[in-house]
């Protein structure tokens, strides 16, 4: 049996097809804070947290004015966003519903709390932390026993310090 792949390795970013890249960079910039890194004219730009060249490359070379993928269709599930903390995730939350942008769902997972969306290309989402190691569920083996709840977004706000929107 070969070794596995190393744990060092990471997915540093993602592209996404975009119909409109200014309404795209609304969302992401505006509602997420995701910061503008390099824009290419009206057909791409390249986004981030912290200031990494990108995290996100959001460009509109085979989509400019298109639609989503239909359903039933192969392509992406989601682009997953880590926040390194509880209080970061309400903190978006609290964003997204400044906005006005619907929530698809929000579970706890037992090893990470997820907030499910869509953004204006209907490109799914998923805004999460994890949780430590230490507090992940296992099955009396020892292996993880993930599992999908809902996850009370009134409680994350409370207990993340963050104002819930009225």
């Amino acid at each position: 049996m070969s070794a596995p792949i190393d744990p060092a390795v990471r997915i540093g970013h993602v592209h996404l097809k975009v119909a409109n890249l200014s309404r795209a960079l609304d969302f992401y910039c505006g509602v997420l804070k995701f910061q503008l890194m390099q824009r290419m004219g009206t057909q791409a730009a390249f986004i981030s947290a912290g200031g990494y060249h990108h995290h996100l490359g959001l460009n509109t070379w085979e989509s400019l004015g298109g639609g989503p993928p239909p359903p039933g269709s192969t392509g992406l599930f989601h682009t997953a966003i880590l926040y390194p903390s509880r209080a970061a995730l309400a903190d978006a939350l609290r964003r997204v519903q400044r906005a006005g942008h619907p929530l698809d769902g929000a579970a706890d997972h037992g090893v990470s709390e997820a907030l499910y969306l869509r953004d204006p290309d209907a490109n799914g989402v998923e805004l999460y932390r994890d949780r430590p190691r230490e507090e992940w569920p296992l099955n009396p083996d020892g292996s993880l026993a993930m599992f999908t709840r809902p996850l009370d977004l009134v409680a994350l706000l409370a207990e993340a310090g963050v104002p819930a929107v009225g």
